[in-house]
């Protein structure tokens, strides 16, 4: 079902300000997220409009789940993190997704509180192209 405004399910002007549609996946649909204060960054939405976790299906859960571990050991390989945060947000969208955020201990925030969209860090196009290239070549 997509809901009128979703960013997530329309793919168009409301997603285009934070996010750049990567690829869709068997249990997820994975995008770039554009603030790349955190190198290799990424949103794993689900499938179908969902609110929160306990709307899914199991199998619903178990596929996107599966994606996250996925997507996760694609950015450990690519990107070699010290750490990788994993946050299921939500309060503004309506639609079910988790933020992956590759944590350096030399880089930004370690340590310290998350900030959601600290917007320090943006792209060009090429940058982001060679960043969803190398993500792309992971899950190959």
């Amino acid at each position: 079902m997509t809901t009128a405004k979703c960013a997530y399910c329309d793919k168009g002007d409301a997603l285009s300000p934070f996010g750049i549609e990567i690829q869709a996946l068997p249990g997820a649909d994975l995008y770039l997220f554009k603030e790349q204060s955190h190198e290799g960054r990424v949103i794993l939405a689900a499938k179908r409009h969902v609110g929160n976790l306990t709307d899914m299906t199991d199998s619903e859960r178990n596929a996107f789940f599966a994606e996250v571990a996925r997507v996760g050991k694609v950015l450990e390989k690519a990107f070699s993190p010290d750490k990788i945060n994993y946050g299921a947000y939500g309060d503004t969208s309506g639609h079910f997704h988790m933020h992956l955020v590759p944590k350096y201990r030399d880089g930004f925030e370690w340590g310290g509180i998350f900030d959601m969209n600290p917007e320090k860090e943006y792209l060009d196009d090429e940058g982001y192209q060679m960043v969803i290239e190398t993500i792309k070549a992971g899950l190959e």
